[in-house]
């Protein structure tokens, strides 16, 4: 029997999808959880053979979920369940060693399939992201991605500054770089167009 805990915020989706896999008779859905910080505990405490997560989650992001496993060298393998191609998502699931990566657009049974599959040792990726891995790479720093998720919160440039340890003047410049190399006009733009490709 594949243990399973399953990590989706949207309590309908989430009460629907563990039930159709329940159904299987080779799956079993240990746990639930309705965000990141809820799935990170139930991993921990479980110890389920496979995670299913949500990329966007309250608290932690499926991403940040995953990055926590994968750090902690908890013995579970992750799949990925999303809405959007985004290509910035999909390259750091993978740099967080996630195993799998699928639409919610896909049938009950080939999310199964993916579930056999990435605890079998396999890889499960949705071909429509294979397509959308190649299309954009993340032009975007860990730094550069700190500071945008902090100017996407409304935070000032000395906000930000005192955060991060910098100087306000450093902030400032990479500011200016990233409007630059994201090719926008101001700080908002950037984190959107960021945001939207999935770079942060």
């Amino acid at each position: 029997m594949i243990r399973v805990v399953l990590a989706e915020d949207q309590r309908m989706l989430r009460g629907a999808l563990a039930a159709l896999l329940n159904m299987e008779d080779d799956l079993s859905i240990v746990g639930e959880g309705e965000d990141g910080k809820k799935a990170l505990s139930l991993v921990r405490e479980l110890r389920p053979d496979v995670c299913v997560l949500d990329v966007e989650m309250p608290l932690l992001s499926g991403l940040e979920v995953a990055e926590a496993i994968r750090d902690e060298g908890l013995p579970c393998r992750v799949l990925m369940l999303t809405t959007f191609a985004r290509p910035g998502y999909l390259q750091r699931a993978l740099a967080a060693g996630v195993a799998g990566y699928v639409l919610k657009d896909g049938s009950s049974g080939e999310l199964a399939d993916a579930i056999r599959k990435v605890h079998g040792g396999g890889r499960a990726l949705s071909p429509e992201l294979t397509f959308a891995a190649w299309e954009a790479p993340n032009p975007l720093t860990p730094r550069e991605r700190d500071i945008l998720l902090l100017a996407e919160q409304g935070l000032s440039s000395s906000a930000i500054a005192k955060r991060l340890f910098l100087s306000h003047g450093t902030v400032r410049n990479y500011m200016s770089e990233l409007i630059g190399k994201l090719g926008v006009d101001n700080r908002v733009e950037a984190a959107a167009k960021a945001r939207k490709q999935g770079w942060i």
